[in-house]
């Protein structure tokens, strides 16, 4: 007989009519071993279903020999930074005189007392690439580039417990790009401190630096555009520059409408005006020395561009249109446009890491032809004929500049412009003071 697998926990002996019934015939052996399988099976099933029962009430499980988490040891101090000047704004394009940002570095000494050899702090421009050459090489991805650095102590030195300040300040070059973030690529500038104690332990902080450039808005500009072989001429007045926030008017006027002939009449129809602004942007995604041979060689790159819209309308009344006017009849038109809100759009930007960004407003005009007597009587035909003119501007996205001014305009006054000063008393002068004459003192009493 085959030898049976039985539960764990179960014996055989707990049956004692199982070797009686054994002992009598081989069918009665088999009948009882096939009962007593059903029975174990039944009782298994109801052993181990009330064991999964139980761990599922838990809701807990055993946990495995897992260590207890690390806690990294305490620092003896920490590093922050406090910012004293306005924000970093470049007034103006790229021949700004840039910003002049200042600040406290405050070294909080937590223990008794803390030794360090050194301090040190850099100014750093972070460009990262978001389609690069290699896709998971850092050398790829990102390029840092250090602007300034501060050496706070020159020899190691004892804090002891309490906040100690180290100041510092700094001129950011007009030239450089503001802090740029799109589907493309960013610019970020920050603030790097690393102070290393006695035991060589490393306390590090990061501050980041917002740059950001706003430039005046100058005068409206007025543009024309000429549309052969019909007679339709476009002038259009706009400001050049624009913000994230608000909007601009767009001054619209269409002349030669009307071309007359010796009984009728061609007349151009305005059925619809749409206006949007795209946002275009460009970069080249630098290759280390490791991929220069997809590129093609040393200081080669790829080249990336995307578009996006970033506001649009459509308008279907609202204009003028004077048919008798002089030359040619004309159509006037004032719209609003603006950014439409939570596009989050990228102000303009032209870095030399390969980065550009750069926005258009387009207006596509739909206009349909029709005749018409000169006579004046009957109604206008349309001639089935419509033309969709389109043309577009270069706008400039730029932050608003509100009240504040470049540092150049608010800084003091040069010694050589200070004017001369006011005469001193007359206590500090050390002679005889002079006798006025006896003529004058009379004719001031007579006088009185």
């Amino acid at each position: 007989m085959p030898s049976r697998i039985l539960p764990f926990g179960r014996h055989p002996s707990h049956r004692p009519d199982a070797k009686i019934r054994s002992s009598h015939s081989d069918e009665l052996t088999d009948l009882d071993t096939g009962e007593h399988k059903r029975h174990s099976a039944a009782m298994d099933f109801l052993h181990f279903g009330s064991k999964e029962k139980r761990q599922s009430n838990s809701g807990q499980t055993t946990p495995k020999n897992k260590g207890s988490p690390r806690i990294p040891p305490a620092k003896p101090a920490k590093i922050e930074i406090q910012m004293e000047s306005p924000p970093c704004v470049f007034y103006g394009g790229p021949n700004s005189s840039g910003a002049l940002f200042s600040g406290q570095l405050k070294l909080i000494v937590t223990d008794s007392e803390v030794r360090l050899t050194s301090i040190s702090m850099h100014l750093q421009a972070n460009a990262v690439t978001k389609k690069p050459v290699g896709k998971d090489c850092p050398d790829c991805i990102n390029k840092v580039t250090t602007l300034k650095s501060w050496n706070f102590i020159t020899e190691p030195t004892t804090y002891d417990h309490g906040t100690h300040q180290f100041p510092f300040s700094y001129l950011l070059p007009g030239h450089l790009p503001a802090t740029t973030h799109c589907s493309l690529a960013k610019i970020d500038y920050g603030l790097e401190v690393r102070a290393v104690t006695a035991l060589t332990d490393v306390i590090a902080h990061e501050h980041p630096l917002r740059v950001q450039r706003a430039i005046q808005p100058p005068p409206e500009k007025q543009s024309l555009r000429i549309f052969p072989p019909t007679n339709l001429t476009v002038n259009v007045i706009h400001t050049p520059v624009i913000h994230p926030i608000g909007s601009f008017l767009v001054q619209f006027r269409m002349n030669g409408i009307v071309e007359r002939q010796q009984t009728t009449q061609t007349r151009w129809r305005i059925k619809k005006l749409d206006w949007r602004i795209d946002e275009h942007s460009k970069n080249v995604s630098p290759a280390c020395p490791k991929h220069w041979n997809k590129v093609g060689g040393e200081g080669k790159g790829q080249q990336h561009e995307e578009m996006r819209n970033i506001g649009s309308d459509s308008i279907k009344k609202g204009w003028k249109t004077d048919f008798d006017a002089v030359g040619g009849g004309q159509i006037e038109l004032e719209f609003p446009a603006s950014i439409r809100p939570g596009v989050n759009p990228v102000c303009d930007v032209e870095s030399p890491t390969g980065l550009m960004v750069w926005h258009l407003l387009i207006v596509e005009i739909i206009v349909s032809e029709e005749h018409v007597k000169n006579s004046g009587h009957g109604h206008a035909v349309p001639t089935g004929a419509a033309r969709v003119l389109r043309t577009q501007f270069k706008v400039v996205v730029s932050e608003r500049g509100g009240l504040g001014i470049s540092w150049d305009q608010e800084q003091p006054p040069m010694y050589e412009d200070v004017p001369h000063s006011p005469p001193g008393y007359m206590t500090d002068y050390l002679g005889e003071l002079p006798t006025p004459p006896d003529q004058d003192l009379e004719a001031m009493g007579n006088h009185q």
